[in-house]
């Protein structure tokens, strides 16, 4: 991905180091490489509000954040700027357990949650 993007000093999004690994596992199966990001952000949708997106790209867009936050060299997130006020302060998790496994969202901005954890509300 090139960088036509910012790069912003205020966390928007931490990845855990679970989340980290799971972004390298599905970026690989999906056939994509380093430059790939993984693209966060928010939908007007679902039974709250607002859901969460996530999409591997390479391609820049002028009002996206770049998130830096330490977790791996090789996985880029990026943030549009639309979504940056939505989703500072969150933290990326991965879980697995005996209902399955996936990505968690942990917003500190969300005021309300769905019933299954894929919406919310601000």
């Amino acid at each position: 991905m090139e960088e036509q993007g910012s790069t912003d000093a205020t966390v928007i999004i931490t990845l855990t180091g679970d989340a980290v690994e799971a972004v390298r596992k599905a970026r690989e199966r999906e056939s994509f490489g380093p430059r790939h990001a993984l693209r966060v952000g928010v939908a007007p949708d679902g039974c709250s509000g607002y859901s969460y997106t996530m999409a591997f790209d390479d391609q820049a867009k002028d009002d996206d954040i770049i998130v830096l936050d330490g977790a791996a060299d090789d996985v880029k997130v990026v943030v549009d700027g639309a979504a940056r006020e939505y989703l500072e302060g969150t933290v990326l998790d991965y879980v697995s357990g005996l209902h399955g496994a996936g990505f968690k969202f942990k917003n500190p901005k969300a005021a309300r949650l769905c019933g299954c954890g894929s919406s919310f509300a601000v």
